[in-house]
């Protein structure tokens, strides 16, 4: 009784403008069949037509009685006004904040009698399926809600337990579901706690997501997860290495670092070129692991500018309860490594390593040994 009438988004390049999706994003929309016919949820502009047929294959000649808005957000409700037109009587679902929203982003004037206010644990009937709402502000709009479907024991969990990649995409949960957690959720992680608390007694058989898979096994594993990465725990032990090097002198250093870490024994080494490789991965790799060294140059009387946008990246998002060791160059007046350890000055729980490294131009012996002297701390 409850049908998946999403798409599949395989054009588009960036999620948000920002994020790379090399196996682009779905956009869920689910139906709940029952007297009053309800639609959890439209979706982005770019999958309106793909949307529409799904909805009419489902419906037929059937009009819904109401549209539940979990998240106002576009990839999400850009076709809620779409679907206001299209059945002039359906009612929707939403709290207070929601229709502020509504009035923001579409010239709609929804009536009264088709606004079905709800608050923090109010139910609504459907017929044989009673819907359970509950507020989750900043997870991560301030109008998101999730809905429990009673009946059939299913969460409707909005952006969380969301993944990037399309659904007829085979790949694994946890990488692309980390991603887009730690990009879009991680700043509010202590929201995603107070939720567990709201539901965690609750008898979950499926959870449903506005991205990614609909999760109906093995439950105890998302979750896990998820409780992991808003608690801002280390997930897997290791380190990342992350770097800017302008002639490869502070890249030598670092490459001999990983070199002496894997001699030591040391769990996973991460390597990653701030200018190079993909940012939203080396914020989620310093996320997973619980040790990071950070490898850049004075630049400007400053610190390279990919590496400041990195630990910028790092701290908006809460970031804590980690190890971080520092790297620094500098031809005449280094001053990286007292600019970075600043830039975490409102971090928790932060241990910054003993052994530091200070390069002035390119590698000396002197350098040599006191990387040394980082990886048998970094191994301990």
């Amino acid at each position: 009784s409850i049908v998946y009438v999403g798409v599949d988004d395989k054009n588009i390049d960036l999620f948000e403008n920002q994020y790379v999706v090399p196996n682009g994003v779905s956009y869920n929309s689910y139906v709940i069949l029952d007297d009053k016919i309800t639609i959890m949820d439209t979706v982005d502009r770019r999958g309106t037509e793909g949307w529409l047929a799904n909805l009419k294959e489902t419906l037929g000649d059937k009009k819904p009685y109401y549209v539940v808005v979990s998240h106002l957000e576009p990839d999400h409700a850009g076709n809620l006004k779409t679907l206001l037109d299209l059945y002039p009587d359906i009612k929707v679902i939403g709290n207070p904040k929601t229709f502020t929203m509504i009035a923001q982003f579409f010239d709609v004037d929804l009536s009264d009698d088709r606004k079905v206010v709800v608050g923090e644990g109010d139910t609504v009937n459907l017929g044989t399926h009673t819907l359970q709402f509950f507020m989750a502000p900043m997870v991560h709009w301030p109008e998101v809600m999730m809905t429990y479907d009673t009946t059939d024991k299913i969460f409707f969990s909005a952006d969380a337990f969301g993944k990037f990649g399309a659904l007829d995409v085979e790949e694994e949960w946890d990488c692309e579901a980390r991603r887009y957690c730690i990009g879009i959720v991680g700043k509010y992680g202590p929201m995603v706690q107070k939720l567990f608390g709201k539901v965690g007694s609750l008898e979950i058989k499926a959870i449903c997501p506005l991205h990614g898979p609909v999760l109906t096994e093995n439950l105890e594993h998302y979750l896990n997860l998820y409780n992991i990465w808003s608690s801002y725990q280390v997930e897997t032990e290791g380190t990342v290495i992350a770097y800017t090097s302008v002639y490869g002198n502070t890249k030598k250093a670092v490459e001999l670092l990983a070199e002496k870490l894997k001699e030591e024994g040391c769990p996973k080494v991460v390597v990653t070129d701030l200018a190079r490789d993909d940012m939203a991965e080396a914020v989620e790799d310093a996320f997973r692991y619980g040790k990071l060294i950070l490898a850049t140059t004075t630049y400007n009387g400053d610190i390279f500018p990919f590496m400041r946008t990195y630990i910028e990246n790092l701290t908006e998002r809460s970031y804590q309860n980690r190890t971080i060791g520092l790297i620094e160059n500098g031809s005449w007046a280094p001053a990286a490594a007292r600019i970075m350890q600043g830039m975490f000055e409102k971090s928790k729980n932060i241990t910054w390593l003993e052994n530091n490294v200070k390069i002035t131009s390119s590698l000396s012996e002197a350098n040599e040994a006191e990387i040394e002297a980082m990886a048998e701390e970094l191994c301990k």
